[in-house]
């Protein structure tokens, strides 16, 4: 791919990116966002203390409405069709990264890779035409992440 190409395929997947933010604000019944610790590349401590469910998380990451994440990623769930190839795939993800390292990477990937193209789903929005009823809502309230770092954590 030439360095133009590559440009172009780069800003459409940041645009992808941010449609995927506004639309999932949009349909995810988002509640306020729960304040957290940033400590280097993770958070430690449970959003609000809660203890994340693996089943619900798994829902999540395959709905096509809600956590859109299979989208761009891949994951081990064979009855899903139309996995994504632009990130990373979550085979084995709970054995490359710790659960506070998972925290960090749903509720905002930008604060360990700035230059990603994956949504903040527990951060304030950062496409710049988010409605104002969503404007200070995450995609994924703090049950929600934690659930998803639940299941994550089981794919070792």
């Amino acid at each position: 791919m030439t360095g133009r190409a590559a440009a172009v395929r780069g800003n459409g997947v940041r645009s992808l990116a941010a449609v995927l933010l506004a639309a999932a604000c949009a349909t995810a019944g988002a509640q306020d966002l729960v304040p957290y610790v940033v400590e280097g590349d993770r958070i430690a401590q449970p959003l609000a203390g809660l203890r994340g469910d693996p089943q619900r998380g798994r829902a999540i990451v395959a709905s096509r409405q809600q956590g859109l994440c299979l989208l761009c990623h891949a994951a081990p769930i064979p009855q899903e069709r139309f996995q994504g190839d632009l990130a990373p795939d979550l085979a084995g993800v709970g054995a490359r990264y710790t659960q506070a390292q998972l925290r960090l990477r749903i509720a905002d990937a930008r604060r360990v890779n700035p230059a990603s193209f994956m949504p903040a789903f527990h951060a304030p929005p950062q496409a710049p035409r988010v409605g104002a009823a969503w404007a200070a809502k995450p995609i994924l309230n703090a049950q929600q992440v934690e659930d998803v770092v639940a299941w994550l954590a089981t794919l070792r």
